[in-house]
């Protein structure tokens, strides 16, 4: 049955969480743990001081998909429902896996058939909401965080609505005869319409819901973060840190020219997300594409590195910067040396290892544990 709008107030397009006496519809219940009339918070965490406004400069939220705890605990539910692929076998969080940082732990994912694979490595969600100007995928093909949503979904390989089998149009028809989907839609848009935008919108409320704000890296700067200080405060010694960690914390914000690495110059703190100039990184000689990446916040949970997984450790990334960068059309100048050739940092093996203690630093258990993005279904 639907729900009456009359049990919510000012509820039409999910702008307001307040409720009255607000029952869970019978299909929500049957199948998810939700309650709806007691919403988890997606639209006004508490962040830390140092996501001000130059942070807040950062996002990509467009002005008419501002996160709102009734879209964003819908879109929670698509997230995690492997009704969504052709054959209900396969659901965005399949290859986007909270325990790893919304990432897969395998290289390429398995799609619907479980027989073939991806040919990209599934990237990590946290903070995807801070890399301007938006644009999704490793190769940026899809130009924001909501028109990405539709791709998978439409996949061959991953979800299988092609449009020889009816596309967008034959799920569209599958969630109108769930026993969910329409209550779920009316409390979150005020009617129970489905549509591609609605589910785009949804799916990426939930998606810049996840901020990554509680790992170790966060906890110390915390203590140390000015405004008006150099640089932010970022060159500050981190309280809590060994002396390992602080100096991969050295090489990773200092440049190549001042004795760190440059790391900071593209993988921006304290996102870490993706710096929007930034291009790539020389990974094979001749690279015409240039190629983002996730941010690094819960980087040491990943099992593959690089859009197509050739790293399987974060020894090998560093080495890569160290030694193995290539020149191509599309290689990031910061990673030039000033003659031109690809930039070798000469890292000792010392080095090596304290940027890689470094980046275990920016494991956040939080986002990772969370129960407000964990899966919602009972069955």
């Amino acid at each position: 049955m639907l729900i009456s709008l009359c049990m919510t107030i000012c509820g039409c397009g999910g702008g307001s969480s307040t409720t009255a006496a607000l029952s869970t519809p019978a299909g929500v219940a049957d199948f998810t743990t939700l309650d709806l009339g007691a919403l988890a918070n997606y639209a006004n965490p508490v962040l830390p001081a140092y996501y001000d406004a130059t942070i807040s400069a950062q996002d990509n939220t467009p002005l008419d998909n501002a996160v709102t705890n009734k879209v964003a605990t819908l879109g929670r539910v698509l997230f995690y429902d492997k009704r969504m692929s052709i054959n209900d076998s396969i659901s965005c969080s399949s290859c986007h896996q909270q325990a790893t940082g919304f990432d897969d732990p395998l290289q390429f994912s398995v799609g619907f058939s479980g027989a073939a694979f991806t040919t990209a490595h599934a990237m990590r969600l946290g903070n995807v909401r801070y890399y301007q100007p938006g644009s999704m995928f490793w190769n940026k093909r899809a130009a924001s965080v909501e028109l990405q949503a539709s791709q998978p979904i439409q996949h061959p390989v991953e979800m299988g609505y092609v449009s020889s089998v009816g596309g967008i149009t034959a799920l569209i028809a599958k969630m109108n005869a769930s026993s969910y989907y329409p209550d779920l839609f009316a409390f979150a848009f005020g009617d129970a319409s489905i549509t591609e935008l609605r589910i785009q919108q949804a799916l990426a409320q939930f998606e810049r819901a996840m901020i990554s704000t509680n790992s170790r890296w966060d906890t110390a700067y915390a203590q140390v973060f000015s405004a008006t200080a150099n640089n932010r405060g970022l060159g500050t010694t981190l309280p809590g840190f060994t002396a390992q960690e602080d100096r991969g914390r050295q090489l990773f914000v200092g440049g190549p020219n001042n004795g760190g690495a440059g790391c900071a110059a593209c993988h921006q703190p304290p996102t870490f997300a993706l710096a929007a100039n930034s291009k790539s990184n020389g990974l094979d000689a001749g690279e015409t594409v240039v190629f983002k990446a996730p941010s690094l916040k819960n980087v040491a949970l990943s099992k593959a590195f690089m859009h197509d997984g050739r790293f399987a450790t974060l020894e090998e990334v560093v080495e890569h910067y160290n030694s193995g960068i290539k020149l191509g059309p599309a290689l990031d100048t910061n990673r030039l040396a000033p003659n031109g050739v690809p930039l070798r940092l000469n890292l000792t093996a010392d080095d090596k290892a304290a940027l890689v203690a470094f980046l275990k630093t920016l494991t956040d258990t939080t986002l990772t544990s969370d129960a407000k993005f964990g899966n919602p279904f009972k069955k």
